[in-house]
């Protein structure tokens, strides 16, 4: 059973930092390409940060390139992101993925997301 558990998100004033984690299970994660979206109120989700699966490239989205770092443990199955400098803009809903191959099958698993409030 393919799992994808965030945790890591809360409440934050303006100019703080938080670490999401996403641990994941069910799946051969380090074959995997993770990624974290995150979703604002009536809206579709929008990519934050991208890893491939041995940890050698990263990409960032605009809205936060040099304020996330995105990072992976493939010996513990578990993604990360460092968010920096936070704005209250940042409030959303943050949702890790993982995109690969089982078997024949490209795959895409979503886990349930963490809510991150940016708030004084």
């Amino acid at each position: 059973q393919v799992q994808l558990v965030e945790s890591g998100g809360g409440l934050v004033q303006p100019g703080g930092s938080l670490r999401l984690s996403c641990a994941a299970s069910g799946f051969t994660f380090s074959s995997y390409t993770m990624s974290w979206y995150r979703r604002f109120p009536g809206k579709e989700r929008e990519l934050v940060a991208t890893i491939t699966s041995d940890g050698g490239q990263t990409t960032y989205a605009a809205s936060m390139k040099g304020r996330v770092t995105i990072s992976r443990d493939n010996g513990k199955n578990t993604v990360y992101l460092q968010m920096n400098s936070l704005k209250p803009e940042d409030t959303a809903v943050y949702y890790c993925k993982a995109a690969g191959y089982s078997g024949e099958y490209y795959k895409n698993y979503w886990g349930q997301g963490t809510q991150v409030t940016v708030s004084s």
